[in-house]
């Protein structure tokens, strides 16, 4: 690896924004108030729940401030954790959060053929198609993906400047797409606060409301839901600013997501189809519909605008999905290259392009891994990326004992009291997602504790296996 080539500072503070926000905001954002939020803790709940984990992100996101101006180089988390505690805990670290970045790109990937799927008629369901798990799958779909993913690894290798440019357009695009369908249903007739009664999810078969369960049931996913704000300290080294700005920046990003999260499940249950008395009537039925129905925020994006409704939030969704993967392309590749670095993984990740200066050898890695994905669908994909959360509340809780750390030691209390909140945080959010808590219903699947097993297992051998190198670059 050149030891000589360095990282360019071309990111503004709008361009670190929207990387963030970018990759906080995706698919499951325009989904999730239907298949999760409403049906757990409803309106209400969910408002309360992304409040509180809103909050909490907000402190975390301190700390991981306090840590980028004391260590403003790419790694993030990973170079938090091995100045504060060494080398096998910063390895413990990155081989969790290196996962839980590295699987959204995929994820983001065959999340296009879902906007096909669902509001383009089909259209690349096209070529032979097979079964994997359930899902069916398309030639028409894997191409879609494989394009993607490889146009946007190749604007990402051309430069950090050019990737934050379009980073800002998508996100723009996103945010405008969300802000006119809350406009709409705040003029509109057809929608009405009157509808988000009951405020908390309630049980059909037994009349039990969500209540406490369901409001903790949401704040369990906010790793997930929030991953893409630490992102930020992964590209520290091409900040063109000074790495001050990060506190305000992060912050905003993360009240951004917040609103839009919140945003778009009031809409959801403002809009109530005919026929329902209730949202909550309408997403316990919701296994028996299909079609555009079978999604409530986007049929009520069309219930207020008609088939522009549609266009708008389905361009919200391509640029939150386009987005992500151009935010975790940099975030992954700057993980990587600071891991290579390091001697932790192979020299080859770190190498630079000659020209554009970005970690070629990185992004090309985690595009080749990512086109895997498209030809195994979305079900065992799905495993994998459940455990995303658990990798960025690990990510969390070094960064915040690393914080805590630091600032006992220079005498800085309030720091020190946002360090400890946020490793108990992270520690509250581990064991929500690894212990089976019947009471909230948001632990990982059996799927998933099998990939988790297996994805402990290789990191163990690769530990074992690279120790030498390690030990020689000392």
């Amino acid at each position: 690896m050149d030891k000589e080539a360095k990282l360019e500072k071309k990111l503004s503070p709008i361009n670190v924004w929207a990387l963030a926000l970018g990759c906080i905001i995706g698919w499951g954002a325009f989904v999730m108030p239907g298949n999760t939020f409403l049906g757990k803790a409803g309106p209400l709940g969910t408002a309360i729940a992304m409040g509180i984990a809103t909050i909490i992100m907000i402190v975390i996101a301190f700390n991981y401030n306090y840590m980028i101006n004391k260590f403003p180089v790419a790694g993030g988390e990973f170079t938090y954790t091995q100045k504060a505690f060494g080398g096998n805990h910063a390895f413990v670290c990155s081989w969790f959060l290196g996962l839980s970045y590295l699987c959204i790109v995929p994820l983001n990937g065959t999340a296009l053929a879902l906007i096909g799927r669902n509001l383009m008629n089909n259209v690349f369901q096209v070529g032979f198609h097979y079964t994997v798990a359930g899902y069916d799958i398309y030639l028409g779909e894997i191409l879609l993906a494989l394009v993607a993913l490889g146009l946007i690894a190749y604007l990402s290798i051309r430069g950090v400047e050019f990737a934050g440019v379009f980073q800002t357009i998508l996100v723009f695009a996103l945010v405008s797409g969300v802000f006119i369908v809350a406009i709409a249903a705040l003029v509109s007739d057809k929608a009405s606060f009157s509808n988000l009664t009951p405020a908390f999810y309630e049980n059909s078969a037994t009349g039990a409301a969500g209540g406490l369960g369901g409001i903790l049931a949401v704040v369990a996913v906010a790793p997930w839901a929030f991953v893409g704000f630490d992102t930020i300290p992964q590209a520290a080294e091409e900040f063109k600013f000074s790495p001050k700005k990060t506190k305000t920046i992060m912050v905003i990003s993360i009240l951004f997501g917040g609103a839009v999260y919140i945003v778009l499940n009031t809409v959801t249950a403002m809009v109530v189809p005919e026929g329902y008395a209730s949202w909550n009537a309408y997403i316990d039925d919701l296994p028996n519909l299909s079609g555009l129905i079978s999604l409530p925020t986007f049929y009520a994006a069309k219930t207020l605008l008609g088939t522009a409704g549609v266009v708008f939030l389905g361009v919200a969704v391509l640029a939150a999905i386009l987005s992500g993967i151009v935010g975790f392309y940099m975030a992954t590749s700057r993980l990587l290259y600071s891991m290579a670095k390091e001697n932790v993984i192979p020299g080859w990740f770190g190498q630079l392009h000659p020209v554009y200066k970005t970690p070629r050898n990185a992004i090309i890695f985690i595009m080749v891994i990512a086109m895997i994905a498209p030809f195994f669908g979305r079900t065992a994909l799905g495993w994998i990326v459940d455990m995303s959360s658990l990798g960025a509340a690990i990510g969390y809780g070094y960064t915040s004992l690393a914080a805590t750390k630091y600032a006992r030691e220079e005498g800085r209390g309030g720091l020190t009291v946002s360090g400890v909140i946020g490793a108990v945080m992270a520690l509250m959010f581990c064991v929500l997602l690894l212990v089976p808590i019947k009471m909230f219903g948001c632990s990982l699947g059996k799927e998933s504790m099998i990939c988790l097993v297996v994805w402990v297992v290789m990191g163990i051998i690769f530990y074992i296996s690279t120790k030498k190198q390690r030990e020689s670059a000392k």
